[in-house]
């Protein structure tokens, strides 16, 4: 989560909070139950900052594909270019996919010229790894 995130969900924790006054419609049992999801949210991001590690893509293995790494490859005689980063961070429309993506995990640990057989959907797809880069 975004720093962003983070002060969206403690502005929607203090609006919430002040509601209590103004809004009198607003039962206190449905005010526990969001108050309880937006805790629930910050528990979940205290856990993954305390779990977060920091990595280097320059110290990466730069010959087979991890977590940081842009990957270029042929899927079906179509070249792609994609970099596998964090769930936060994947965004499809600028490239980036989250390391828990099926494809993400399928190519993690391969290297350039391995050939992996996918299966997307109904459809069997075969990924040939042309490059693999960390910026």
């Amino acid at each position: 989560m975004t720093p962003e995130g983070m002060e969206q969900l403690l502005a929607e924790r203090t609006a919430l909070e002040g509601q209590r006054e103004l809004d009198k419609d607003m039962d206190e049992q449905q005010r526990r139950r969001e108050l309880a999801v937006i805790d629930g949210k910050f528990a979940l991001l205290q856990e993954r900052i305390a779990s977060a590690r920091i990595l280097q893509p320059k110290k990466q293995n730069q010959d087979e594909i991890r977590f940081g790494a842009q990957v270029t490859l042929n899927m079906n005689n179509q070249e792609q270019v994609f970099q596998i980063v964090g769930v936060d961070e994947a965004d499809v429309a600028r490239k980036k996919i989250a390391f828990t993506a099926p494809i993400a995990m399928a190519i993690t640990g391969k290297k350039v010229g391995d050939v992996v057989e996918f299966k997307l959907g109904k459809e069997n797809r075969t990924i040939r790894i042309i490059k693999i880069s960390y910026t």
